[in-house]
Formats: structure tokens, C-alpha cells, sequence
């Protein structure tokens, strides 16, 4: 899982390609540490299907509504509706503990819930989309087959690929690769 579309909104979007990263409750489990959305060594024994079910849900509803917000469509007013339902919810509360060391860590006070993890969700995803200044940033990859959505925060707000590393390596190789065989052919 990669978390570096600029929101965890659009990290959520991200986790359905190119394979669905949202199978189950542990595939979620993963996301939400990774995500920061849970401090570590939280336990979250009661994530299960029902959950990632409902993650699954969300990351539709947001990924019809950052898609067609730069393209100045209306928004789907039923999805529209779904994250605003959610995102009025309360978000999980955090405590500072001390752990076995005496060190102040962060934690969830009250224990996980899913409505208040859908909760910070679906408030980021409302935060970027009354953000022009966010909206303007959104660009989807570049590269080939790639269809993950991002913000570019680039010097020159240039970037054309989710990630350097990967998408645009790929484009790189394949673009020398084109150079080879046309000076081979020549």
C-alpha cells in the first residue's frame, strides 16, 4: 500500500488499483495504521468484513466526487450526500497515555470505532473538495494503465505521474526502449 496521493482521502481512492487493496479486515487493519488514521499498537480486533465493506463504500462515493469535481461536473448529489452523512460524524478522539516506558504516545480514547474512522475520512475528502485551492492541484497519473488520483504539490505544479519511482520509471524505460528500437531500425 502506498500512501502518497497528498490526502488520505485520495490514499483511500488509491486503494483500488491495481487490485482491490480493501479485501478484507486485515487488508484494512493495514491501511488505517498506515495511514495514521490509528496511532500504532492500537488494537483493532473488531475490524472485519462489515468494515472494510463500508471503507469500500466510501472510497466509491469520494472517487466519483474527486474525478468529476476538476472537470467542473456536477457532483453525484446521492454520493454527495453519503460523505456528508459521514463526515458530520464524530471523529475519533485522541489521548496521550503513557506507555510501559513512561514516554507520552497517542491513542484512541474510547476505543475504534468505524463511523469515527469513516468520520476523519469523509471530513478530508469534504476539506479537498471545498478547497479550490486543493481542487486545483488534483491530477490523475500519467502513466500507462495508471489511474490514481493525486495532489500535485511539485515546485511548477508539473508532476505527471503518482509516484516518480514507479509510474514514471516505467514511462522512462519504455520511452528509451522506443528510442532503441527506432535507432535500430534506422
Amino acid at each position: 500500500m502506498r500512501f502518497d496521493s497528498g490526502r488520505v482521502c485520495l490514499d483511500l481512492v488509491a486503494t483500488s488499483t491495481p487490485h482491490e487493496g480493501i479485501r478484507d479486515g486485515d487488508a484494512l487493519r493495514l491501511w488505517l495504521a498506515g495511514a495514521g488514521l490509528v496511532p500504532d499498537r492500537t488494537p483493532l480486533a473488531r475490524v472485519g468484513p462489515d468494515w472494510a465493506a463500508a471503507f469500500r463504500s466510501l472510497r466509491g462515493d469520494v472517487d466519483g466526487l474527486v474525478r468529476s469535481a476538476p472537470a467542473g461536473a456536477e457532483p453525484d448529489e446521492r454520493a454527495l450526500a453519503r460523505v456528508n452523512a459521514l463526515a458530520a460524524g464524530p471523529p475519533p478522539g485522541l489521548c496521550a497515555v503513557r506507555d510501559q516506558e513512561g514516554h507520552l504516545v497517542r491513542e484512541l480514547c474510547g476505543g475504534v470505532e468505524c463511523g469515527a474512522l469513516l468520520a476523519a475520512v469523509a471530513r478530508d475528502a469534504v476539506e479537498l473538495l471545498t478547497d479550490p485551492g486543493d481542487l486545483a492541484l488534483l491530477r490523475t497519473c500519467e502513466g500507462d494503465g495508471c489511474t490514481r488520483v493525486y495532489l500535485d504539490t511539485s515546485r511548477g505544479h508539473r508532476r505527471r505521474w503518482c509516484a516518480s519511482e514507479l509510474c514514471g520509471n516505467r514511462e522512462r524505460v519504455a520511452r528509451h526502449r522506443r528510442r532503441v528500437l527506432a535507432a535500430g531500425s534506422a
